[in-house]
């Protein structure tokens, strides 16, 4: 049985909204059946043309589509809503659609302050709700691979981690030529108080939490605007100190000229390390103590029961980011869809804690930055 969904943002020119609907798509699992596609509610009309849609279910409003969803019966009305709007309505229009029953698929980063995500982690559970972050490079299966190998203590002690995330798509001042996604992502009213950090800086630090299960404890940042005209920063580099004194350090640039979607990961332990790349998403570097090396691929006969179960394809065969997206969707389905038959590892997807973490993350970096020197980071959202 599909789940119903809606979708509020990703109308015409959204990127983010697209992969959101693909993901969806791939296993079969949803229907989008409603949506307010844009605040512009012409637009969101065409859109919803576009997409086949009821025009009665295609709404002005998340207002008026939280309201006339919630009047449908139980049977009819969406389940689960998806939200690829700009962040600044993220905590607005999950908290609608949360006090009207409905579970949350949104969009990083969570909200664009501490106190509106710890709103949502109590309104999670107050209502019940699944809420699941789009901390999308968490789904890739060799990424879960590492994530067993190094909680299972393969690389020993862990000692030092290294997470790069870059890209220069922004080297330019692309905000001032009409390029949509530049233009919200850089304009402090839409995107918050930070653009590389908020942007992709936020996966950066999900991904080391995901595959070590290590908490940052301090952190030194040092934020740059490079690019002039600019109003927040887009080169940050993030020194990181997580529990047990583990070192790390934290990279997110989006004015490397010439980067496309370089994130990439990097952990050392007493034993070994291993190495991953977003680029080449299907291969786990492995190295050990005396410098030798081997690579272990996905679907390989060795891979965890972990990373199996988020495969969809045997080996030689790519798997990519759209089916690393969807395996946060498919878990998300599958939990609810549950009836009785046990699902390994449904429960693998970043929660709105994880999405708080993010966003405390962020404003204590900028608090470093400004302060100019090492703050505590220690933090426990509710509901935890």
């Amino acid at each position: 049985m599909t789940v119903r969904y809606g979708m509020v943002g990703g109308g015409a020119g959204a990127f983010i909204g697209e992969v959101h609907r693909m993901a969806a798509a791939l296993d079969g699992g949803y229907q989008l059946v409603a949506g307010a596609f844009s605040s512009n509610p012409s637009k969101s009309k065409v859109a919803g043309q576009e997409l086949g849609l009821d025009p009665s279910r295609v709404y002005d409003s998340y207002q008026e589509m939280a309201e006339s969803e919630y009047g449908l019966t139980e049977e009819d009305r969406i389940e689960v809503v998806s939200i690829v709007t700009p962040n600044h309505l993220h905590h607005a229009v999950a908290r609608t659609f949360l006090k009207a029953g409905v579970h949350v698929i949104c969009d990083k980063p969570l909200t664009t302050t501490v106190e509106d995500a710890e709103d949502l982690c109590d309104l999670a559970v107050k209502h019940s709700r699944l809420f699941a972050v789009t901390h999308s490079y968490t789904g890739y299966p060799i990424v879960k691979e590492a994530r067993e190998r190094v909680r299972g203590g393969e690389l020993g002690e862990i000692r030092k981690v290294v997470v790069e995330y870059s890209q220069g798509w922004l080297s330019t001042l692309l905000e001032a030529e009409g390029h949509k996604q530049a233009e919200w992502r850089t304009d402090p009213d839409r995107a918050g108080i930070s653009l590389a950090l908020g942007d992709i800086g936020s996966h950066a630090h999900n991904l080391v939490r995901y595959v070590t299960g290590l908490e940052v404890q301090r952190l030194f940042a040092d934020l740059g605007t490079v690019v002039d005209g600019r109003k927040l920063e887009d080169d940050a580099t993030v020194l990181l100190e997580l529990e047990g004194g583990v070192r790390g350090l934290l990279s997110a640039s989006q004015i490397s000229t010439g980067e496309r979607n370089n994130l990439r990961l990097r952990i050392y332990g007493s034993n070994g390390g291993l190495d991953w790349s977003q680029e080449d998403p299907n291969r786990l570097r492995l190295i050990e103590a005396d410098g030798s090396e081997r690579v272990l691929h996905r679907a390989a006969g060795a891979t965890s029961e972990r990373a199996r179960a988020h495969t969809r394809l045997p080996s030689g065969h790519p798997e990519g980011f759209i089916e690393a997206f969807a395996n946060i969707y498919r878990n998300v389905a599958r939990s609810l869809r549950s009836d009785g038959v046990a699902h390994p590892f449904a429960d693998d997807f970043p929660t709105v804690q994880d999405g708080a973490h993010g966003v405390h993350f962020i404003h204590k970096a900028l608090e470093s930055h400004h302060q100019g020197g090492w703050v505590d980071a220690s933090y426990a959202p509710p509901g935890v």
